[in-house]
């Protein structure tokens, strides 16, 4: 037997059939054209999960369920995408209009609940009881299991980890609150705090990564600029490093998680990244305190999402 997941996003829509020992076996993919009306969205979505079946000559018979993560807040009981601003989706019954073409069960979740429970069953995670994701990529996505269950919320807006604040009147972030862990520990923020330090600095080694065109800039760069040895790129690392484990800390005082795995982007650090934050987490734990959780990197990467969709059946 085989699912289906679908990572639906601002920018594509990815379909991929996933089989029992939650591999990707094939997917599929189409630009979202957010602009669009939601019921044009999701007959696409349908008419990939259509073709990545008749694609692998497999019977509808073989095909369990198709579970799809969205951006916003979701209600999985109902089936309703009830707010998504990325695609401008508002109350929109997901599983109503998936059966207008698909006759199968449809499940639903917050795409970065799915990349965790995708972390969680199939990943990095894999093997443990309570497990937390981060991503590090434009925002700061987040997702948390406890039990081997998601935290949902009563409200189904738990989890949201990139909102929590670190700093009291700190940077402003894109959701309105100032000092949250974004806007300090998303790609998009350490660009925009390196670009103002090589805007300030001449000699910054991220003016002749970037040809002085600063425009250019990506988190690699700013990376790239501190392993080269530049001195105003290591106080924004340090500094990012800082900022990263007192969200991280915080995680570990609330949930108390056997492993927080790190994904997006910037996870492509690596042990880089993981040896740099461990040390910071240790110093930081309250006294006598011992880092009991493990630090990993993401093992799914940009799948984690979609196999984390296929899988919600194993929720129920």
């Amino acid at each position: 037997m085989f699912n289906i997941g679908v990572d639906l996003g601002g920018t594509n829509i990815v379909v991929g059939l996933i089989n029992n020992n939650y591999e990707i076996v094939d997917k599929l993919s189409t630009d979202t054209r957010r602009e669009r009306t939601s019921s044009e969205i999701i007959k696409d979505i349908a008419t990939l999960c259509l073709k990545l079946i008749e694609d692998n000559n497999i019977d509808m018979s073989n095909i369990s369920s198709i579970g799809i993560g969205s951006p916003g807040t979701c209600d999985p009981i109902k089936k309703i995408i009830m707010k998504s601003a990325n695609i401008n989706f508002e109350n929109v019954h997901i599983e109503k209009e998936m059966h207008k073409y698909i006759d199968l069960p449809i499940y639903l979740e917050n795409d970065a609940n799915c990349a965790a429970y995708g972390e969680f069953k199939a990943g990095a995670g894999r093997g443990s009881n309570s497990t937390i994701i981060i991503t590090l990529g434009t925002g700061v996505g987040g997702g948390v299991i406890t039990n081997g269950n998601l935290l949902t919320g009563s409200h189904f807006m738990g989890g949201e980890l990139g909102h929590m604040v670190i700093k009291a009147n700190g940077r402003q972030c894109a959701c309105g609150r100032k000092g949250c862990l974004e806007a300090y520990c998303s790609a998009k923020s350490l660009v925009e705090i390196a670009e103002k330090v090589a805007i300030e600095n001449k000699d910054c080694i991220l003016n002749d990564l970037t040809k002085n065109d600063l425009a250019t800039s990506s988190a690699k760069k700013v990376f790239e600029a501190y392993d080269l040895g530049d001195k105003y790129i290591k106080k924004v690392i340090d500094e990012y490093h800082l900022n990263l484990s007192e969200g991280l800390i915080n995680f570990i005082n609330i949930f108390d998680p056997e492993i927080i795995v790190l994904g997006g982007g910037v996870s492509g650090r690596g042990d880089k990244l993981i040896n740099s934050i461990r040390k910071e987490v240790e110093n930081g734990m309250y006294t006598g305190a011992k880092l009991k959780c493990e630090l990993k990197i993401s093992e799914l990467g940009n799948d984690a999402g979609l196999i984390g969709a296929g899988i919600l059946y194993s929720r129920i």
